[in-house]
């Protein structure tokens, strides 16, 4: 994770408050600096989705949240910032003059990051007193959600400058993308500018309206890209030829004249109206902030979607979700932990969507909080992303759970873990759910993992590491009473 302990958005609108959402909720403090009189209202209203979006998001134990102030006042917002991220208005002079500002207020050593959508950074760079420090992080609304960032360097950006941005961001748990060849609107934008030229032309020429165009990227083409992107799409498309086979039979075509995608239609008062109204049509009343609400809860279903399958923004999603579990949770962080009474492991909130008809917690999602608790106990003992990667591993062997209270959803829940034995291969743990106001138990899970050889599909002992840390922890807790349920199953008597 980043050691930056402030950071100043310069310029507060849709996506500077996308960065401050990503950056608070990494335990960063934010000033952000806007004169709109209304910029501290609507910064707010991102923030709140935001984080209602990132609970949704990612269950892992966060860093705690930094503030966010918004201040009219550039020194003050830029005072003991650590890193820049400006997002004024899409204009180069407005941007150039920006510059100057920042500089006169900031460390030498102090990156500044433009979320210019398509302007060349060593334009943007041309008046710097310390030009090697700018570069393009470009990235895509929400920003606090959507994991892609395009790096882009101009001709006098330094090569460390690219790769502390790529640290930095990288911690954020987004997807730094280097664009090496500087171009105006970088590569993502150039793709979104081909589709949208092309759909402009289909609205004005009545080929489809706005929803039927959203429709056939959203029900066919994006469902796709979501996943593979271009190229692995049509390289599927060739069946068992793949790319040459595809370029064989399709690749004619391209030179029919179906697109027109260097030319636009003009902008006027009638076809901006067209398009307006039948977007709004398309809202059906629904606010903006209604629509980013539905928008954010998509891509969280979509993204956690693709983390089961450890795939595209799933995976970076996945690598997160670890890289904090073991920040929080990690042996080889100096914690103070008293092994005298059962270790506080998990805490959470029932999400609404975890929740039956009578707004109780269902019972699969007991379970799920028993396994986040397990996943922030096995990084503690030493079972990390590197020693899973080298092929060893606790796999859950026995489960058995006691629903003893009803939860609303929204409410808070902790997990308190004790061990109750262990060997060379095996551990025994009880742990307890607990309501997070009330600390009355709501559930108990006791649970066996075998440590195993993945690779071989068969179990093994563990590590010396990791037996060494189980036994620290058992110093305390075989002191412990047995926890009373431990051993219980289900006991009815079959009838005779």
């Amino acid at each position: 994770m980043t050691n930056i302990a402030k950071m100043a958005c310069v310029g507060g609108g849709v996506i500077g408050a996308g960065w401050a959402a990503r950056f608070a909720s990494n335990g960063i403090d934010v000033a952000i600096f806007d004169p709109d009189p209304q910029a501290d209202r609507k910064v707010r209203e991102v923030l709140a989705n935001a984080e209602r979006a990132q609970r949704k998001l990612t269950l892992a134990p966060g860093m705690g949240q930094g503030s966010v102030t918004v201040t009219a006042d550039l020194a003050e917002a830029l005072d003991g910032a650590q890193f820049v991220q400006e997002s004024v208005p899409e204009r180069e002079d407005l941007k150039r003059r920006t510059y100057g500002d920042i500089e006169r207020h900031i460390g030498d050593d102090v990156l500044i990051c433009s979320s210019t959508s398509g302007l060349r950074p060593s334009d943007l760079q041309a008046d710097m007193t310390r030009p090697e420090r700018l570069l393009v992080g470009h990235p895509f609304n929400p920003v606090y959600l959507l994991p892609l960032v395009e790096l882009v360097g101009g001709d006098k950006t330094a090569p460390g400058s690219i790769d502390r941005a790529r640290e930095i961001y990288a911690s954020l748990g987004m997807h730094p993308l280097h664009v090496r060849k500087e171009i105006e609107a970088f590569v993502a934008d150039r793709l979104q500018e081909a589709l949208w030229r092309e759909a402009l032309w289909l609205v004005h020429d009545d080929v489809a309206t706005t929803s039927e165009i959203d429709d056939a990227v959203r029900y066919g083409c994006g469902l796709r890209w979501a996943q593979m992107g271009t190229f692995q799409t049509f390289w599927l498309a060739g069946g068992e030829g793949g790319m040459r086979h595809m370029l064989a039979q399709f690749g004619p075509a391209l030179k029919w004249p179906w697109t027109k995608l260097m030319d636009v239609p003009e902008l006027t008062d009638a076809f901006v109206e067209k398009i307006a109204s039948q977007c709004d049509a398309q809202a059906a009343g629904a606010s903006p902030r209604e629509m980013e609400r539905v928008r954010d809860d998509c891509l969280v279903a979509i993204m956690q979607a693709l983390k089961t399958q450890e795939w595209g923004a799933g995976e970076t999603l996945r690598a997160y979700d670890q890289r904090l579990y073991e920040r929080a949770h990690s042996a080889n962080v100096a914690v103070e932990r008293d092994f005298s009474k059962p270790i506080r492991m998990h805490e959470t909130i029932v999400q609404p969507d975890w929740t039956d008809y009578n707004n109780h917690m269902n019972e699969a999602r007991y379970l799920q909080v028993f396994c986040d608790s397990t996943d922030a106990f096995l990084p503690m003992i030493g079972v990390d992303q590197d020693y899973v990667a080298g092929g060893n591993s606790y796999y859950t062997v026995e489960t058995h759970i006691r629903h003893l209270q009803e939860v609303a959803g929204l409410e808070p829940l902790y997990v308190m873990s004790q061990l109750v034995g262990y060997d060379e291969k095996r551990i025994h743990m009880f742990q307890w759910i607990h309501h997070g106001r009330t600390n009355e138990v709501l559930a108990t899970g006791e649970q066996m993992f075998l440590h195993v050889d993945a690779k071989a599909s068969r179990a093994c002992s563990a590590r010396p590491e990791v037996l060494g840390k189980l036994g620290e922890i058992w110093q305390g807790h075989q002191h412990l009473e047995r926890p009373e349920g431990a051993g219980r199953s289900i006991g009815i008597k079959p009838k005779t």
